[in-house]
């Protein structure tokens, strides 16, 4: 498989995914995460089954998803969008960084961040 093949495919299988999670389908994350699966971020569990249990549990599972782009290299897909948890309009930004190895996503890095009053943002955060 070519390099463009492989981040083609990676980046096909974390829109997919991303669609199926904004749409209330968490378990295609099953299909998705490896096992042994690794995070990054603070606060957020190692591990495919604990990993979907704190999701399904968090905000963003109950958040709209408004995906803003993808970049995709290799085996990194990366996602920024607008996470709009209910009764908070402006929500936060965030960026997910994952990683895939054979078809499935093996580590995770996030970043989030609050969007502010759009006069501390002339120029959109979005």
């Amino acid at each position: 498989m070519t390099e463009n093949s492989v981040t083609e495919r990676n980046k096909e299988l974390v829109l997919r995914g991303f669609t199926e999670f904004a749409a209330g389908n968490i378990e295609i994350l099953r299909t998705l995460i490896r096992e042994d699966f690794f995070e990054h971020s603070p606060g957020n569990p190692s591990g495919r089954d604990a990993f979907i249990e704190f999701i399904a549990d968090s905000p963003v599972a109950e958040s709209r998803l408004d995906l803003k782009r993808v970049i995709a290299e290799d085996d990194h897909v990366v996602l920024h969008y607008h996470m709009i948890p209910p009764g908070n309009e402006r929500g936060l930004a965030v960026v997910d960084v994952w990683r895939l190895v054979d078809g499935q996503i093996v580590e995770h890095w996030d970043v989030v961040q609050p969007v502010p009053e759009p006069e501390e943002i002339p120029n959109g955060m979005l």
